[in-house]
């Protein structure tokens, strides 16, 4: 995927140097005509990869955009209700990632969601450890990580 990826960057500057010019979005337009180039001869040149993942890595982005939206929209309730029933709470996470890179987006995308702050990661790499402004239920909460962006965390970069 990494020589796939050069070619087509390669082909975005390319397309800059005969254009003249290299702003972002001329370079962005590049990309784009050249990912379309490289998808038309995706079975002679074994880019067919390249794109799945590309649209792996785009759903993991919409679950994202989904999941901010939705955190956003609980948060804002837990403020404006009347009442203070908050249940705050550590838990502690398995993790079924196991790569670095992996474990830093995971941790990165819970806290980047509002009400949720990944805190530590255990010595061995098992275990994350996350705050949540409000939990009730930690397993359902395990469930919804562990089928949200953990899953697709492992399709998009496995």
């Amino acid at each position: 995927m990494n020589r796939i990826f050069l070619i087509n960057m390669l082909l975005a500057f390319t397309w800059c140097m005969v254009q003249g010019s290299f702003t972002f979005v001329n370079l962005l337009f590049g990309f784009a005509i050249s990912s379309g180039a490289l998808w038309l001869i995706r079975e002679q040149f074994g880019t067919s990869k390249y794109f799945k993942r590309a649209w792996l890595i785009f759903g993991l982005g919409v679950l994202f955009l989904k999941e901010l939206l939705l955190s956003v929209l609980r948060v804002a309730w837990l403020v404006v209700k009347p009442g203070n029933s908050l249940k705050p709470s550590f838990i502690s996470f398995p993790l079924t990632v196991d790569k670095p890179h992996e474990i830093t987006l995971l941790a990165n995308l819970i806290t980047l969601t509002p009400g949720t702050l990944s805190v530590d990661v255990s010595d061995d790499n098992k275990t994350l450890y996350i705050h949540c402004i409000d939990v009730s239920s930690v397993d359902d909460l395990r469930k919804d990580i562990a089928d949200g962006f953990e899953r697709k965390i492992m399709e998009a970069l496995r």
